[in-house]
């Protein structure tokens, strides 16, 4: 291990429990012990997932929330005695390994409670609500500290929570920790002031309009979380170690609309003056230790950064926080090693929260304490797998219910959280294997081949592997996705039996002795059937820096990758103009808000001027004619344009018993379909 990061594994103390390093995994939704939307029960993939790590050298474990009442049938976690009875065994196969564990509990969502378009007709209407009170109780789940919008969907207006359901929730906290306790769980973590949930509902005046005793005052909006400690440590004891994920600022300009990083604005949630004194108060009732980032729903991705944010974005205020407290504070939120180590060697916080690198690899830990840090599997903090709810015009959450069951997969790593769907096994016939593209659906589909003992040949027919996805990771904020190219380019020498041949084209699959083809070709992009449609750029070539740009640059096409040349070339100082033909920016799902919103922000915030509903009519020199969706023309200035309008497979392979087409060459997807799919075919063969 180098000296950088001697600071990340010294002990330390929450309460009386001393973990033995500072690296602490933090909660994701649907890594609960105790299920997630289903009834709650022991749940042994979280369990397995969780020991694995554990077995890994992480220092503390906190599971993803578990709902206090289940979001399915309604019933109290206390009520099953049976699942904390499994669970004590298996804390103690937890502190064979070192680690220590909480359990992360939470009173709900309220009005950022993720209701699908699945559901949001069943909650619209009145009869069928009622009918489907006893399996799904929506009222329950967006139940707020006020009446207030919905965070998902337009028009729901969230109704109050009674003080009943408050003493309810306070009483199920106590009862459920003393049953954790029994089990030999650590401690537990209230989700508490953090990410715009309800507790942080509560505490935050933009969203408390209450005039009972839970709103108004500081020391009333603040109660509800004040009296679930003071319930806890009543039934455990004084000393039973109790967290708080805790939200430093909540980087709120409206609801709907968050601040950006470096961003001057006007605070309507939690500013730091108000953060300051809460985190002491909230020290002084009982908690033992925030765990800190920054965000709310409305302001989402900076609890849940995507890849456009800084890097350690919420380390500087979190360090402020910890100024103001004397328990141990813990920061997340992209954290990088050798930073959180210089910050916890310099007393500014106590220990480095990560989670969704642990999806990626779960032995990255130990990798580190090795000196492996090249062998880490990179988290690119796309969401695509582990949290891709998506929201935009005209849709509540877009997720689809199997998503929404099985958060906290990955993209990038099928066997998390699948493993008994993704496994590999030994072959039990080698084959000679030929994989015919070097993008990442090619290079996925070699690596699993040959773990699995077949002799593989990889051909790409360029000088270099990666295909596409070198054009995806050339802007500036895309760090983490050129270093999973360079991972993938290392792992890929490995193994003896995988052989790479580059500068190979192969033009006819039949002449290649193997006996499976895996064709991995990729896509190419649609073409616009307009007037001077050649004098466009297509997106890919303006990425890997084939064709240069002017100033305004007007792209077309809001998807994804076009809102992101738009960004990356604001980032450059240039002009960009989206043209876009539905009704919002990223309309699709499997984008998660949390990315999403970041973007749609940031042009809001910086007016990077916007055309939806409109389309191209005719590239010319200098402009561009669009038509908007009430028919009038209008010309947009334009030194370039670039088409970002998608893209069709391209097989090169006829198809055949032995040739077995993956990534976007079968449908244009993601990384997630691409690698997903790699898997799919190479576990059978």
């Amino acid at each position: 291990m180098k000296q950088t990061y001697e600071a990340l594994f010294t002990p330390w103390k929450i309460g009386n429990v001393e973990i033995k390093n500072r690296i602490v995994l933090c909660p994701m939704g649907g890594t609960s012990l105790f299920g997630w939307m289903e009834p709650n029960h022991f749940d042994k993939e979280a369990a397995g997932f969780f020991l694995e790590r554990a077995r890994n050298n992480v220092g503390l474990i906190i599971p993803g929330i578990a709902p206090i009442r289940d979001t399915i049938g309604g019933r109290w976690l206390y009520q099953n005695k049976k699942m904390f009875r499994e669970l004590k065994p298996y804390m103690e196969q937890i502190h064979a390994t070192g680690a220590k564990l909480f359990v992360q509990l939470t009173a709900g969502m309220g009005r950022s409670w993720g209701i699908t378009d699945e559901v949001l007709p069943l909650h619209k209407n009145p009869v069928l609500r009622v009918l489907a009170k006893p399996i799904l109780d929506t009222n329950y789940q967006l139940a707020s500290p006020s009446p207030l919008p919905a965070r998902w969907a337009e028009g729901v207006t969230c109704p109050e929570m009674t003080v009943p359901q408050i003493e309810q929730i306070v009483a199920a906290f106590a009862k459920t920790a003393l049953l954790c306790k029994e089990a030999g769980v650590d401690g537990v973590e209230v989700h508490a002031v953090h990410e715009g949930y309800l507790l942080d509902q509560f505490a935050m005046k933009y969203t408390n309009h209450r005039s009972d005793r839970y709103g108004g005052s500081f020391e009333n909006r603040y109660r509800f979380a004040v009296e679930i400690v003071k319930a806890i440590k009543a039934a455990c004891g004084a000393d039973y170690p109790v967290s708080i994920r805790y939200s430093v600022l909540s980087k709120v300009k409206d609801f709907c609309y968050g601040a950006l990083p470096g961003e001057t604005y006007t605070e309507i949630g939690r500013d730091m003056e108000e953060s300051e004194k809460a985190a002491r108060y909230l020290q002084d009732a009982g908690y033992d230790m925030l765990n800190a980032d920054n965000g709310t729903y409305d302001s989402w991705y900076w609890a849940h950064p995507p890849m456009y944010m800084p890097l350690n974005c919420n380390l500087e205020d979190v360090a402020h926080i910890k100024r103001f407290v004397d328990i141990p504070v813990v920061c997340a939120g992209r954290m990088e090693p050798d930073a959180a180590a210089a910050a916890i060697a310099e007393g500014r916080i106590d220990a480095m929260g990560v989670a969704r690198q642990f999806l990626t690899d779960g032995a990255w830990v130990t990798k580190m304490l090795e000196d492996r840090m090249e062998d880490i599997r990179p988290c690119i903090c796309c969401h695509n797998g582990c949290f891709n709810m998506a929201h935009y015009k005209g849709h509540a959450n877009a997720q689809s219910f199997g998503d929404t069951r099985g958060m906290a997969r990955c993209a990038l790593n099928p066997t998390t959280m699948q493993s008994r769907k993704y496994r590999l096994t030994p072959a039990t016939a080698p084959k000679e294997i030929a994989v015919i593209g070097g993008g990442i659906g090619g290079m996925e589909s070699a690596l699993v081949c040959a773990r699995r003992g077949h002799n593989v040949t990889l051909y790409e027919k360029s000088d270099r592997l990666g295909g596409v996805f070198q054009a995806a990771a050339a802007p500036s904020f895309k760090e983490k996705d050129r270093a999973l190219l360079a991972w993938y380019a290392r792992e890929v020498t490995k193994y003896p039996n995988l052989t790479v041949k580059l500068g190979t084209e192969v033009k006819d699959p039949a002449a290649l002795h193997a006996d499976e083809i895996i064709v991995a070709t990729g896509a190419a992009p649609v073409s616009l059937p307009v007037p001077g449609a050649e004098k466009g750029i297509q997106a890919v070539d303006y990425l890997l820096g084939r064709r240069p740009v002017g100033d305004r640059v007007v792209i077309v096409g809001g998807g994804l990758t076009g809102c992101e040349i738009a960004y990356d070339l604001y980032l450059q100082g240039k002009q960009p103009t989206i043209v876009e033909m539905k009704d919002d920016l990223i309309a699709v799902s499997g984008v998660c808000l949390a990315n999403s919103s970041y973007l749609r922000d940031f042009f809001k915030t910086n007016r990077v001027p916007v055309y939806l509903e409109t389309s191209l009519g005719e590239i010319r020199d200098g402009a561009v004619t669009v038509t908007r969706k009430d028919g009038a023309r209008q010309e947009l200035p334009a030194d370039s344009v670039i088409l970002s309008v998608g893209y069709r497979p391209a097989p090169l392979a006829a198809k055949g018993r032995h040739v077995h087409i993956v990534g976007d060459a079968r449908k244009v997807g993601n990384l997630r379909t691409v690698i997903w799919r790699a898997w799919d075919v190479c576990m059978k063969l």
